[in-house]
Order: structure tokens, then C-alpha cells, then sequence
């Protein structure tokens, strides 16, 4: 019987589960909504109800568990030690003691960016490059870097955290710190540069909506992120030379919007080495994070 893995992505709102094959190929999907506020157990047994109805319906012999998850996560131990406060006793929780009791697995568990990169590098937009920064745009702005084949985590988990790179205006970012990426291209930094233009509270896909509306407050809005994003991509071609930028999450469906600007912005200021990396949106969309969660669980079991 083949052996597949599979891939469980914990968002705030939705979990996303995948079961992958050997070759990476996605043969069944299933998601629903994160029950963020119960805590731990139930977050996790909405996740395991999804695989255990995947694997009843698909009967596949499961080699392993990946889950990509949001927060600051300890891959070692696969427990998640930082989270928002949308999260109730998520973190701290033993992720895989409770998919081992479920279904005897081993499991690997990744914060949601890495495991982003590592879906699209294995079977999205990145899977012709061996070097590549990944973006998710959403909440935050979170980075992952891929090199010479293999995720670069770095020596204390923050190797392409491009969000928190500074040099962007003066606004107050998440972190406490002033002026950095995510305070112009996240959603909530969308949303809230739109309020300044305009006095209107708005989602960032409302935004968006009104962008495409020729609202030019709102179009104005993703020249800014945009530009912002070119010029951060730069700075990280500079110091790590990538051959690919993926950018993904619920913004990146904004693609149109705030890519002219982004490429302006290349075109203005090209990186040193004069030509700029192949910059592509995600290929994978919402299912990117359960691919990598998945892939990665698979070649840690195969090692």
C-alpha cells in the first residue's frame, strides 16, 4: 500500500488538511473552521476528524503528520510557544502526543511560513528553483528562506523574516518596533492606511474591492504596499542572492493591485547583481501551508 503523508494547516480561522503521495501530488483535500478559542484538544481533534474522514474515504497507509501552524514554533519539541491572543491553549499544547493517540503517527510541526515555502518549493510556483524567499502577506508579513535545495531556518528559527526588516516610514509595528515592512503590507496595515486616507473602516479585501472599483484612495493604498515590497526584496536579493520570490497568503489574492508598483520598484533600484529574481505569486493558495506541512513530514520520515 502507498505510503502518503499528510499536512494539517491550524489558521485562525480555517484548518486546511491535505493527504500528499509520494511524488508530492495532492490527492485529497478537506477543510473547516479552527475552533481557535476552545483550546488544544479541540483544535486539534477538528484537524484529526478531517484526516481520519480523508483516510476512510481514500484508505491510503499514512507514513506521517506535518502541521504548519501560526506562532513562534519549537520544531524540536512541536509546540508552538508564541501565539496571538485569537488563540486559546494553543500554545504549550503537545501536538504530537495527540495525533500520536489518535492515529500512532510520527509528527513534524512548522510554523505556518516555513511550511508555506515548503509546499511551493515541492510543488508550486518554486519547484523549478533550489533558492527562494518566500512572503506570506496576512496578518503579519512572514518570510522563509530555501536554499541550495533545503529550508534555511537559520541558527535561531528568523532567517527571512523580512517582515520586521525596518527602513519604512515611522508606524508602529506589531512587535513594538517602529517603521518596519509589515506595517505597510499586512492586512491590518492595508486596513489601517486606508482609514488615515479616507476616515472608513475597511477589510483589506474590502479594500481591495474598492481598488478595483477605481477607488483611488484604496488603489493608492496597494501602490504603497507594493512599492514597499519591491524595495524590501532588494535588500534581501542583496544579502542572499535567491533565484525566486514567492509571494503568498490572503493578500497576495491582491496580486494585481500592488504587483505594478513592486516591479516599478525593481526597475527604479534593480538588486546589485543586475537582474532582478523571478517574483511570482503562489501557486498553491490556500492549501500551500498543509502541501508543506505534509512534504516536510514526509522526507523527515524517509530520512
Amino acid at each position: 500500500m502507498s505510503a502518503w503523508s499528510a499536512g494539517i494547516d491550524i489558521g485562525g480561522t480555517t484548518t486546511h488538511v491535505v493527504l500528499v503521495d509520494e511524488s508530492g501530488r495532492i490527492r485529497a483535500h478537506a477543510s473547516a473552521l479552527t475552533p481557535a478559542r476552545d483550546g488544544g484538544e479541540a483544535i486539534m481533534a477538528r484537524a484529526l476528524d478531517l484526516v481520519e474522514e480523508l483516510v476512510h474515504e481514500h484508505r491510503p497507509g499514512l507514513a506521517a503528520v506535518g502541521v504548519g501552524t501560526t506562532g513562534v514554533v519549537d520544531t524540536d519539541r512541536g509546540r508552538v510557544l508564541i501565539v496571538s491572543d485569537s488563540f486559546r491553549g494553543w500554545a504549550g499544547f503537545d501536538i504530537p502526543g495527540a495525533v500520536h493517540d489518535r492515529l500512532g503517527l510520527p509528527t513534524l510541526v512548522h510554523n505556518d511560513v516555513n511550511a508555506f515555502m515548503a509546499g511551493e518549493m515541492a510543488a508550486g510556483a518554486g519547484r523549478r528553483h533550489r533558492n527562494a524567499l518566500g512572503i506570506m502577506l496576512g496578518t503579519g508579513v512572514g518570510g522563509a528562506l530555501w536554499l541550495d535545495g533545503r529550508l534555511f531556518p537559520g541558527p535561531h528559527g528568523a532567517a527571512g523574516e523580512i517582515g520586521h526588516m525596518p527602513g519604512f516610514g515611522g508606524l508602529l509595528c506589531t512587535c513594538g518596533a517602529h517603521g518596519h515592512l509589515e506595517t505597510l503590507a499586512s492586512g491590518p496595515s492595508i486596513s489601517k492606511a486606508y482609514l488615515r486616507r479616507t476616515r472608513r473602516r475597511l477589510t483589506s479585501a474590502e479594500v481591495a474591492a474598492h481598488a478595483h472599483d477605481a477607488d483611488e484612495a484604496a488603489r493608492a493604498v496597494f501602490e504603497e504596499a507594493g512599492d514597499a515590497l519591491g524595495r524590501a526584496i532588494i535588500m534581501a536579493t542583496a544579502l542572499t542572492d535567491v533565484d525566486a520570490v514567492i509571494i503568498g497568503g490572503g493578500v497576495s489574492a491582491a496580486w494585481p493591485l500592488f504587483s505594478p508598483a513592486l516591479f516599478a520598484a525593481l526597475d527604479h533600484e534593480p538588486p546589485v547583481r543586475g537582474t532582478a529574481p523571478v517574483i511570482v505569486p503562489t501557486e498553491l493558495g490556500k492549501l500551500a501551508v498543509a502541501v508543506g506541512a505534509a512534504s516536510l513530514a514526509g522526507l523527515a520520515t524517509a530520512a
